[in-house]
């Protein structure tokens, strides 16, 4: 069948011996497609990875055995793809929507997913002799409950008063099931969830992040502590009066001490021309004003609607050690648009999201070390001697004479000590002291723009 349907062709067939060579030196199954006719006929069947086209496009359409074969792998990657997706319930939580309050009640939590989701929510509660008293629940949001619904993790009924079972652990379960489809029809659209944040919410859950509000939704939910806007300066009358009295001695004692240099006149002459100095040249040059706390001269129609860019999500790491009721301070803040309707962020925009983020410190310089210093660490043996370190004596070992007479002698030189070194300018200008990350979707592609606040004016390049 498969001959009759191949085009002729006058090149000759290989022989055996040159096609034990081609198979010898190809390598295997690893470049060839996957074979969609060969999975396996469970109930679950395992979808495979892509790999290479079998054939090559050709503009006649190609032959009859390749629409055989290229039919046969559609018919059987959408039998695979139809197929339906079962869990266990032994490993399956459940939960109760409540559309009211807009939360879903965990009545039975298993798995790992809940160390970084739901929140602790006091409620009231009935028991049968009508008695109110105050319970404690786990509650999640509509992005949570929705996120381990479609994952198959959680089983989820819509509150109603038709009970639904009696079977032990299914007490406080009362509604109807509630299907995927009707889980989407009801949870987006309540609490500010839109589908963009959700698909921004879920696909960074799938990553390995851990996702939660920026705003807080209740009372209840737990938030990051507040960050410090700058350092607090002096309080009091006389504390101010001091550091005003100790600054100008400590610029004055620094202006006799330093050295002059020729090249630089400026520093020589500066208490003759008005206290000129390099800062000040390059400052009066200027023609705007530098820096972010400058404000912006942007007139702002106070008609105009609010603005989409908005932090919705604080992002962190896996790496990051996360507790779920007292959350650290976020690694990243995430805005989520719509990439159709909504344009780019302008500059009153992007100020006022960089005004509600912390400032970040300045990277840390990386150590670069050459490839043959490794070796030759690597190679050289392990010593376990170490140089002998001579410390300074101390004031109870010194001499009398030089004791009382110290002001005399110079003191013993101090062991040499390994500095620190400086950030790199160029990297933290790159990065930035405040950043923020812009999730724009568009149709269900999610593209992540950064944002960072530059620190120019606090880099001189002199």
């Amino acid at each position: 069948m498969d001959d009759a349907l191949e085009v002729p062709t006058s090149i000759p067939k290989p022989t055996d011996s040159e096609a034990r060579e081609d198979d010898e030196q190809s390598s295997g199954d690893e470049d060839e497609g996957p074979d969609w006719t060969k999975l396996p006929s469970a109930a679950r069947p395992v979808i495979p990875k892509r790999g290479d086209k079998d054939f090559e496009p050709n503009a006649a359409g190609g032959s009859g055995l390749q629409r055989h074969v290229l039919d046969r792998a559609r018919a059987s990657m959408a039998n695979a793809l139809s197929a339906s997706r079962t869990i266990s319930s032994k490993s399956a939580s459940y939960g109760v929507w409540y559309p009211d309050i807009a939360r879903a009640h965990v009545t039975i939590a298993r798995g790992i997913h809940f160390a970084t989701m739901g929140h602790s929510v006091a409620r009231t509660a009935e028991n049968l002799e009508t008695f109110k008293k105050v319970q404690k629940r786990l509650e999640l949001l509509p992005e949570e409950a929705l996120y381990l619904v479609e994952r198959g993790a959680m089983f989820c009924w819509k509150a109603s008063d038709v009970p639904v079972s009696n079977d032990v652990g299914f007490e406080d379960v009362g509604g109807v099931p509630m299907s995927v489809q009707q889980a989407f029809s009801e949870m987006i659209g309540q609490e500010d969830m839109t589908l963009e944040k959700y698909q921004v919410f879920a696909y960074l859950k799938r990553l390995g992040y851990v996702v939660t509000r920026a705003k807080p939704p209740a009372a209840d939910y737990p938030i990051p502590p507040p960050f410090s806007g700058g350092s607090a300066g002096p309080s009091s009358i006389l504390a101010k009066l001091y550091s005003a009295f100790s600054t100008a001695f400590s610029r004055l004692i620094r202006a006799f001490s330093r050295q002059i240099d020729c090249w630089k006149p400026l520093r020589v002459n500066r208490w003759l021309h008005h206290n000129v100095d390099y800062p000040t040249v390059f400052k009066s040059l200027r023609s705007l004003s530098v820096g972010h706390n400058a404000p912006l001269r942007i007139r702002q129609d106070a008609s105009s609607p609010p603005s989409p860019y908005e932090v919705f999500f604080n992002l962190y790491k896996p790496s990051t050690p996360f507790k779920k009721t007292v959350p650290p301070p976020p690694d990243f803040s995430v805005v989520v648009v719509n990439a159709r309707t909504t344009p780019m962020p302008t500059l009153p925009e992007l100020a006022a999201l960089f005004d509600v983020l912390p400032e970040l410190p300045p990277p840390v310089p990386r150590r670069r070390v050459a490839f043959a210093q490794m070796s030759a660490a690597a190679r050289a043996p392990a010593s376990t001697s170490t140089p002998p370190v001579h410390l300074p004596a101390t004031a109870t070992e010194l001499p009398l004479y030089r004791r009382l007479f110290s002001w005399a002698f110079t003191p013993d030189p101090l062991p040499p000590t390994v500095l620190p070194r400086p950030p790199n300018p160029f990297l933290a200008l790159k990065t930035g002291k405040k950043i923020v990350v812009v999730a724009a979707v568009d149709a269900g592609m999610i593209s992540f723009f950064r944002f960072g606040q530059g620190v120019f004016s606090e880099w001189p390049m002199q």
